[in-house]
């Protein structure tokens, strides 16, 4: 199974004894760091009380206050991850590695940590019921986006490593793939309803592996974006008439191989004429990118639905500036 997705997590509260600097002397609110980084202000908030990971100031009124320092560290933090690092681990080398000195990992950090390996066992010996109590249970703990973050896609990465390796059977990565498909579309329901800003979300010809596009339409009508999913195997034709039906402010395309992007080159191009095309998955590449003449998503899902939002905002608030 090959898994296009990266991913990101994780933090500590506490109040630093710093002296309060000038917002305006490369410090900034929670808003401005969500927006220069594309994580969510709630994503930001859990890194801080889990993980310890930034390190805010506060203003005379109790405001939070980042630095260049705490973006730096958030820019690690998804490199790692998107590598394969679990959220906890990758905190833990990002604060001891010439940042901070490390603070011990929090209780809850321990608990998602042990629930996500009940999770693996659970899926590894076929057991549909422990799988779902285990999901059941961080769904309940903590935010979609961290439970997609910091246990679903990394679970996802390993597997796809893991069926590389011979370590699991057929048989086991088609029981997990379609119990996490079941549950990414039953977070999915009612998602093309509202009055956000719409998506559609397609899976190039020929292609099957969908399930880093699922994290992302979730994540992405979580943030108030309406979601026309037609997901497998797309013809880009069939793309470029619901895209004239619908009208989205944007069309993602995704694809595990470069050839299949380039194979489509024309279609693609003739697409993003008409709507903005954004390609994502192992196969989207800056050449690819290029030829294709769309713009490249090369964060982990639930990220790229951030600076996606992030940028689409961006431009509505640029239009209603006089």
């Amino acid at each position: 199974m090959i898994v296009d997705c990266l991913y990101t997590t994780g933090v500590n509260e506490q109040r630093n004894s710093q002296p309060t600097p000038d917002a305006g002397a490369g410090y900034f609110r929670i808003g401005q760091l969500a927006k220069r980084t594309g994580v969510s202000p709630e994503l930001l908030r859990a890194w801080e009380q889990r993980y310890g990971l930034l390190e805010p100031t506060r203003t005379a009124g109790g405001f939070r206050l980042y630095s260049a320092a705490d973006e730096a560290r958030i820019q690690r933090m998804q490199s790692l991850v998107s590598g394969g690092l679990a959220a906890a681990q990758a905190a833990r080398l990002i604060l001891s590695d010439g940042e901070p000195a490390p603070r011990t990992v929090s209780a809850s950090a321990t608990i998602l940590d042990e629930e996500s390996a009940n999770l693996t066992a659970s899926l590894d010996r076929l057991d549909e019921q422990a799988a779902n109590t285990a999901l059941d249970g961080l769904f309940s703990a903590y935010t979609v986006e961290m439970v997609l973050q910091d246990v679903v896609l990394p679970y996802l990465h390993r597997l796809g490593q893991r069926w590389e390796a011979g370590e699991i059977s057929v048989a086991q990565e088609h029981f997990a793939s379609n119990l996490l498909r079941g549950r990414l579309m039953g977070l999915a329901q009612g998602w093309g309803q509202g009055h956000g800003p719409g998506a559609v979300l397609a899976c190039l010809p020929g292609e099957h592996h969908e399930l880093g596009l699922l994290v992302f339409g979730v994540a992405l009508r979580r943030r108030g974006w309406r979601i026309t999913y037609l997901g497998t195997d797309s013809p880009i034709g069939a793309v470029a008439d619901t895209a004239r039906s619908v009208l989205p402010a944007v069309v993602v395309l995704l694809g595990v191989h470069p050839d299949n992007f380039l194979d489509h080159a024309r279609e693609i191009k003739k697409l993003a004429e008409q709507v903005q095309v954004m390609i994502a998955g192992s196969g989207a590449t800056a050449e690819v990118a290029r030829h294709t003449r769309t713009h490249l998503l090369d964060q982990d899902p639930v990220s790229a639905a951030g600076i996606i939002d992030r940028d689409h905002s961006a431009r509505d608030d640029d239009r209603r500036r006089p």
